[in-house]
């Protein structure tokens, strides 16, 4: 029995993913940095484990509870929309310390294993905003475009040890919980000036009329997580939802 480890399941596509995976049949470890047992069916190939990927004694603990895994699925993260003067230091720093170097912690802590059985999977879950300059999304973009072009680096570099690395590249979906942290966020941090306000409303407003379509379910990201730890011969970025292959192609 195969097991997966994914972080960022208490809600949105990391909770989805979980519970595909434990219907597939895995064994599967669902972090969070608060854990609830409550949001995912008892099972007793389930675990859920505290993580904060942001904190090495945190990761070094989740490990230990882990135990031997074949697959990593990076999905924890944060979002951000703000133009770059209206985004605190401390938020940019945030941004990167999860999205970016919370992902490359966790590959290093899961690498010595997977070398030593000579096979593993890691799928970094970044962004379609990534393969589009759009206005509000410079932090947050640059957070995700370097995990894809480490992504893209370092496949090649595990290839030879039988280690397969993939990036999923999920559209906008505002039916998660992600976008409503994000705006959460901006309300109480940002600090745009006045001179970008009339842009700002514009590019807003726009976006609540694109938050209605929902454009990328969660289903959507959940099958291209599914596809990049289990086809061997899927290509290294995958889109995921409606938008995101529009971008794409």
């Amino acid at each position: 029995m195969k097991t997966v480890w994914i972080t960022g399941c208490s809600s949105g596509f990391g909770l989805e993913t979980a519970r595909h995976f434990v219907d597939q049949g895995w064994s599967v470890v669902a972090t969070m940095r608060t854990p609830d047992a409550s949001l995912l069916p008892a099972s007793a190939r389930l675990k859920i484990v505290p993580l904060d990927v942001t904190e090495p004694a945190s990761i070094a603990r989740a490990v230990e509870a882990a135990g031997p895994i074949d697959a990593l699925v990076n999905n924890a993260g944060i979002g951000w929309l703000s133009t770059f003067e209206g985004t605190p230091e401390t938020t940019m720093r945030a941004l990167f310390e999860t999205n970016t170097f919370g992902t490359f912690a966790m590959i290093r802590a899961v690498l010595p294993q997977m070398r030593a059985q000579q096979s593993g999977v890691i799928v970094n879950v970044s962004s379609s905003v990534t393969l589009k300059p759009l206005p509000l999304l410079p932090v947050y973009t640059a957070s995700k475009a370097a995990v894809n072009a480490y992504t893209e680096c370092l496949a090649l570099e595990l290839a030879p040890l039988g280690i397969r690395t993939r990036l999923v590249l999920p559209g906008q979906a505002p039916g998660t919980s992600f976008g409503s942290t994000a705006r959460a966020l901006m309300a109480k941090a940002n600090e745009t000036p006045d001179d970008y306000q009339a842009f700002v409303e514009q590019v807003m407003s726009a976006f609540t009329a694109n938050a209605a379509q929902e454009l990328t379910h969660p289903a959507d990201v959940v099958q291209a997580i599914w596809r990049a730890v289990t086809d061997e011969d899927c290509p290294l970025r995958l889109p995921a939802g409606s938008d995101a292959l529009a971008l794409a192609a």
